[in-house]
């Protein structure tokens, strides 16, 4: 009885002190802050099969807008290309249809972007010069890196046609890069 009473003694008094020490607050220099949003995210496009497209997309997030700047190459020489922000970061297939479709997540109709209500995603196109390179910048105020209609880690989408604005999705044609929005190396965003 006097063991089973001693055993319950340091038991109650073992809780006792764990609980003192969580009650305790964390000094300052341990409290963690919360982590900072990124502002900036990249996403290194890869060539789907039977395709040479390849580039980067840099995102740069700044006073409720975001600024894409993208610079591809391999396209067909002097033609446009249609540009979208997919829902899903899944580049497992070689084809891109592991993408899903255009990231849409109020629900519009497709779009150009000088309209103001289109899927979030559509991004419109970029032309290819005669050597099939492309570099492309637009800003847009219905994404965000990580906020309201988050971008990051959904995929990007490069089509072999243009977009035409039509529905449900451009006459965009069919796929021929693809890449993972990731977030950005602070420094690498910082040189662009």
């Amino acid at each position: 009885m006097r063991r089973a009473f001693a055993t319950s003694l340091c038991v109650l008094l073992f809780a006792a002190v764990l609980l003192a020490v969580r009650m305790q607050p964390l000094p300052a220099s341990a409290a963690a802050a919360p982590p900072e949003a990124p502002s900036s995210a990249i996403a290194v496009l890869a060539s789907t099969t039977g395709s040479k497209a390849h580039g980067v997309v840099r995102f740069m997030e700044s006073g409720g807008k975001v600024k894409v700047v993208a610079e591809i190459e391999g396209l067909t020489p002097g033609q446009k290309h249609a540009f979208h922000v997919h829902e899903f970061g899944d580049v497992s297939t070689p084809d891109g249809m592991g993408t899903g479709g255009h990231y849409n997540p109020e629900g519009h109709d497709h779009g150009l972007p000088t309209q103001a209500k289109r899927h979030a995603g559509d991004l419109g196109n970029i032309e290819a010069d005669a050597s099939g390179k492309a570099k492309y910048e637009i800003t847009v105020d219905n994404i965000s890196i990580s906020g309201h209609n988050a971008i990051l880690g959904r995929g990007v989408i490069v089509h072999a046609k243009v977009d035409d604005g039509g529905q449900p999705t451009g006459n965009a044609g069919g796929r021929i890069a693809q890449g993972v929005i990731g977030v950005a190396k602070a420094a690498a965003a910082a040189a662009k």
